[in-house]
């Protein structure tokens, strides 16, 4: 825990799909403090027409590069947040190229009771997590 999602135009190759992935899940072990091996990422491709993310009025310009991640946690601190905002978006330009206005970022909350990672089991009820 956390589960991200992303959901990216399709035309990404393997080695730039990773060091993506890779970069998300390094900001987020370092920002939320969870362990290396807590690592839940799905990536959705979709051609560009099924993809409409416009700016809500903020005068960002939207490309191809653009990448929509969906964050599913308990809860966290909105400074954990704004910083977990902030650090995606400078190492992702930085090592993956994509443009700060080319990153959208939600988090869902939820509890311990939301999760089972295997096994019918709450872990985080049960005390195993």
């Amino acid at each position: 825990m956390p589960l991200l999602r992303f959901d990216l135009i399709e035309g990404r190759d393997k080695v730039t799909l990773k060091k993506l992935l890779d970069v998300v899940h390094t900001v987020v072990v370092e920002v939320f403090d969870v362990p290396q091996r807590d690592r839940y990422q799905i990536v959705h491709e979709h051609p560009e027409e099924h993809m409409i993310i416009e700016d809500t009025g903020l005068g960002l310009n939207r490309t191809n590069n653009l990448v929509v991640l969906s964050i599913v946690s308990k809860a966290r601190p909105k400074e954990k947040k704004q910083k977990l905002y902030s650090l995606l978006a400078k190492r992702l330009e930085v090592e993956c190229g994509i443009a700060p206005s080319d990153l959208m970022v939600n988090i869902v909350e939820n509890t311990g009771a939301d999760w089972s990672f295997g096994l019918g089991e709450a872990q985080f009820l049960t005390g195993k997590l």
